[in-house]
């Protein structure tokens, strides 16, 4: 089986057969920089870092854009209210995006384009609809005409009418019709501005992912791909005025994620129901975060849950766990081949639209298959499956460290949260034993309870008592 997708434009599943054999170019909407990301950007950045990741392990030569949006209304309020510059306030932003895509370890596209330096090749696009009658100037304003693209609506399947019910439309009596969009937006006072044909402005949001996309992967391209809420009005009104402008079509694979709901609501900052990435990622390592994504389809909606998020937490444990037993009985790297069986079956799963869930539940059934192994102290195996485990790990991005440090470091993360230091648990151990040798049980019964309530886990044994941290 070859890789597949489901194509948002067709609604079908389809095969992937790249313009240039061995090669994909994809864009990706990325963020507006005027606030932290919150957990629904996560669902979107671990979509993509995943579908990025797969590509390249499949042989492809990906090419993978993902911009800025770092000049928009929201922006230059934000920047007022604060009484800096739309510059300053979008830098910061995109350091803090920076921070959070190295947090979540995603793979760094190969281009990270910003729309304030591409406003030239905006304007040109622009310019080119205008003379084409596909676009038209009032008072410094630019709009595209929708009645112009015969087939407007075809990504998200609706017509006019049925666009304009559903959306929130902004009066404006100088509109062709009332779906029409700006291009290009007349400067008010106090904003940023670039001068153009139509005097000074800026462009509007969508023309800018037309410009960018088009420039650094040529057009058509291959992939292109974003959030669901993107479908309407961003990707449709990018496909009417890329095609319109170059006459060809624009991108040939559309792949949009599910939301992250908060009580079945969409999670948005205009909702105002959010959690940020850092704040998640201060009760969370990034590998937990990232499992309980993937555990459903990316095309899926998804409720985001603590309890779901402690599952996710312990499995990712077992996975370290495993690695970290397989590193002492073989060495610190397995050298050996691959075991290919599990990782064909990986990769058949995958392949069908990459369909994570399935693909997780081939890493542990190889997870309990390595146990078996290591419990029975046979090694023949266990090389060429820890291998394998480690190379579907990788593809997932799950395994970003090695097992000893990662379990080490969410160790210390744990006592962190806990405000507990490890010579005060020992203390607190070497006390409770003092209590059992004077048979005073209810002291050392007071201690493990006391324990317990911090989480940390006592065990008693042959050797000793030893301690964990509850997840």
């Amino acid at each position: 089986m070859s890789l597949c997708i489901t194509n948002t434009m067709s609604g079908r599943k389809e095969p992937f057969v790249p313009l240039k054999e061995g090669a994909v170019g994809m864009y990706v909407c990325g963020v507006t920089v005027y606030d932290r990301c919150h957990i629904g950007h996560a669902r979107a950045l671990l979509t993509f870092d995943v579908i990025y990741r797969y590509l390249r392990f499949l042989g492809f030569d990906a090419r993978f854009v993902r911009n800025f949006t770092d000049v928009d209304d929201k922006i230059i309020n934000r920047a007022r209210e604060e009484g800096i510059s739309s510059e300053e306030l979008a830098q910061r932003y995109i350091d803090e995006f920076h921070q959070d895509a190295g947090a979540l370890g995603l793979l760094p596209p190969t281009l990270e384009p910003r729309a304030t330096e591409h406003i030239p090749e905006m304007i040109a696009l622009i310019d080119g609809l205008v003379e084409q009658g596909k676009a038209y100037e009032v008072a410094g304003d630019v709009y595209f005409a929708v009645q112009s693209f015969s087939e407007y609506g075809k990504l998200s399947g609706r017509s006019l009418e049925e666009m304009m019910a559903g959306a929130r439309i902004e009066v404006d009596d100088r509109k062709h019709h009332p779906m029409d969009f700006a291009l290009w937006k007349a400067s008010k006072e106090g904003e940023p501005f670039w001068d153009s044909p139509w005097g000074r402005g800026r462009p509007g949001w969508h023309i800018e992912c037309s410009a960018m996309s088009t420039k650094y992967l040529g057009q058509p391209f291959d992939i292109h791909g974003g959030g669901q809420d993107l479908v309407f009005p961003h990707n449709e009104n990018e496909i009417a005025q890329s095609e319109c402008a170059a006459g060809a079509p624009f991108a040939r694979y559309w792949i949009h994620n599910g939301f992250v709901q908060l009580a079945r609501e969409k999670m948005s900052k205009s909702v105002g129901n959010i959690l940020s990435i850092r704040d998640v990622l201060e009760r969370y390592d990034a590998a937990t975060l990232r499992l309980y994504m993937l555990t459903t389809h990316y095309r899926n909606p998804i409720e985001f849950s603590e309890e779901a998020l402690g599952e996710a937490q312990r499995s990712v444990a077992r996975i370290y766990e495993t690695a970290s037993r397989g590193d002492r009985v073989l060495g610190q790297s397995p050298n050996g081949d691959v075991d290919q069986g599990p990782v064909e079956e990986f990769r058949r799963e995958m392949d069908d639209d990459f369909n994570t869930p399935r693909a997780l539940a081939v890493v542990f059934e190889e997870l309990r298959a390595v146990n078996r192994l290591l419990d029975r102290g046979e090694t023949r195996e266990l090389d060429a499956r820890c291998k394998a485990l480690r190379t579907m790990t990788g593809v997932l991005g799950l395994m970003q460290a090695p097992p000893e440090r990662f379990l080490e470091d969410r160790r210390k993360a744990g006592l962190a949260r806990r405000a507990l230091s490890e010579d005060e648990i020992r203390g607190l151990i070497e006390e409770r034993n003092r209590a059992r040798e004077v048979k005073d049980w209810q002291q050392a019964d007071d201690i493990r309870e006391a324990l317990k309530e911090k989480g940390v886990l006592l065990k008693d044994g042959p050797s000793g008592t030893t301690w964990e941290l509850a997840e």
